[in-house]
């Protein structure tokens, strides 16, 4: 990307923001991630769940309850999709009518997903509530902070956590490789040498995160060549900028559509409304509908595997258990085809990307799998569908129907769960009830309803409350790295600028 910093001039990212601006909110900065990471680490976080609605338990606790939600959330149940898994990763990609139940989406690729789990890691770590068991969401700590600030990458900067940085360049993140491309650090045993262990669950998230981090060494490269002061804040402070124009301009708009996102931008938030940002219990279970989202199988690459060929494999594949190369995607493991293409997951116009899956009540079998690695604590139950659901429980979450009613908003139909004789029907579990919105209401292409205006209202609410952010600091800031069409900063100018694009590659 030759010439890339010479396209942005040092007048043109001091006169969107103005310098004094600048210095103090990167200084505000630098003392609010070092100050987080501080009580982090010494286990005194300010910082909890809550709640948005004082609204009665969608059912009581009970053990017959547990068994229900359980039974609905089981393999073979009704929430799985259940993908001929037997046809193999390839097939069920190149081939999706294979699995009727389980439908593509046709606005969203494959990308956005992954994109919403990073996003979910950086505002929201529940480490210590019991599945099924009730708890008060003050009671329960938030070890990440409530704030898209990139915590899970930064840490607490290179004073408070120079493992993350490079010992000759202190603004800048380690990075390594041993494989094709990019890798995040790791110890001898593969475990990432990164602020959250989520990030390296499977492939996807960890090269996302990796890009991240090759994204601001980029920033870092050019506030040098503009001799900007304060390399490593100043460098922060433009990434997180525009990370919040890519949440803000085009993953909400994906997920709930752009008119809701203009509504509460001009009539303001209805229901989310605090002083202090904080993670409220409903949209924490809400936001799990990325879990529809997610495909059974997925190409990694198009060059990794052996003789150069596509890295093909299931997201998870008990197969996978135990491999020093894995079959499938999970990630905690190096090797050379283990690396990301994005031109699979983000649309480079080549005619290579692939699509999510639709929002709706079924979600990929292999996600009634789940390896241990991947759950808090290496605790069964190993289906994401019954852990969601017994989530209920402990939260003790207000039904979808009540919170509609409470919305006024037209509720839909939930009679087939009267099948489970825990009386649900009409009192569904606030995660089914939102996919069930989003399968009714918009055939699986988006949000609707209380899950739409659920999920846009904490995201704005967010931004909105960030003292750092574009949106408090500089309301007419518009990003101005090298983009794609010269009117906007997606993620593919991102991963463009990060380098880790196909055209970058060569791959």
């Amino acid at each position: 990307m030759s010439g890339t910093h010479d396209g942005v001039s040092r007048r043109a990212f001091l006169g969107s923001v103005g310098a004094t601006a600048v210095a103090a909110v990167t200084l505000d900065l630098d003392a609010a991630i070092a100050a987080s990471a501080k009580a982090e680490a010494e286990g005194v976080l300010a910082n909890s769940f809550g709640r948005i609605f004082q609204l009665p338990p969608f059912v009581n606790a009970s053990n017959a309850v547990r068994a229900g939600l359980t039974e609905m959330g089981k393999a073979g149940g009704i929430m799985d999709a259940k993908d001929p898994l037997h046809f193999g990763p390839i097939r069920l990609i190149t081939e999706p009518e294979l699995s009727p139940n389980n439908v593509d989406n046709p606005t969203q690729t494959a990308g956005t997903t992954f994109l919403g789990q990073f996003l979910d890691h950086d505002m929201t770590f529940d480490e210590t509530s019991p599945l099924g068991i009730p708890k008060r969401p003050e009671d329960s700590p938030n070890t990440r902070t409530p704030q898209f600030d990139l915590d899970t990458m930064y840490g607490g900067g290179p004073d408070v956590s120079p493992h993350l940085y490079q010992t000759n360049d202190r603004a800048k993140f380690r990075i390594e490789s041993g494989g094709q491309f990019e890798d995040v650090p790791r110890r001898s045993n593969g475990s990432a040498i990164i602020p959250d262990d989520r990030n390296d669950e499977n492939m996807m998230i960890s090269g996302l995160h990796v890009a991240f981090m090759k994204f601001h060494n980029r920033v870092v490269d050019w506030v040098r060549s503009q001799n900007l002061p304060n390399t490593f804040g100043t460098s922060r402070l433009h990434v997180l900028w525009h990370y919040h124009w890519i949440i803000l301009h085009e993953f909400l708009p994906q997920i709930v559509g752009q008119p809701l996102i203009d509504h509460i931008m001009r009539n303001g938030r209805q229901f989310y409304r605090p002083s202090t940002p904080f993670i409220p219990v409903e949209f924490q279970i809400a936001y799990r509908m990325g879990h529809s989202m997610i495909r059974p199988s997925y190409r990694a690459n198009l060059r990794g595997d052996t003789g150069n060929a596509p890295f093909f494999g299931f997201i998870f594949d008990p197969a996978g258990e135990g491999q020093a190369d894995p079959v499938d995607l999970r990630g905690g493991i190096r090797a050379r085809r283990r690396f990301i293409g994005w031109q699979t997951f983000f649309d480079f116009g080549d005619g290579e990307v692939r699509r999510n899956k639709r929002i709706d009540t079924k979600l990929s079998t292999p996600l009634f799998h789940l390896p241990l690695m991947t759950i808090p604590g290496g605790e069964p139950p190993i289906s994401l569908a019954t852990r969601n659901l017994l989530r209920h429980v402990t939260w003790s979450l207000p039904s979808g129907q009540r919170l509609a009613q409470t919305m006024g908003i037209s509720p839909v139909d939930t009679s087939e769960l009267a099948a489970f004789n825990i009386g649900i029907e009409t009192s569904a579990p606030l995660w089914y009830y939102v996919l069930k919105e989003a399968e009714t209401l918009t055939g699986g292409q988006r949000l609707a309803g209380v899950g739409a205006r659920l999920i846009a209202e904490v995201f704005i609410g967010l931004l909105q409350l960030d003292s750092q952010g574009f949106l408090v600091n500089a309301p007419n800031w518009r990003p101005f790295l090298p983009s794609r069409t010269s009117r906007d900063f997606t993620m593919l100018d991102l991963l463009t600028f990060a380098e880790v694009d196909p055209a970058s590659r060569r791959q």
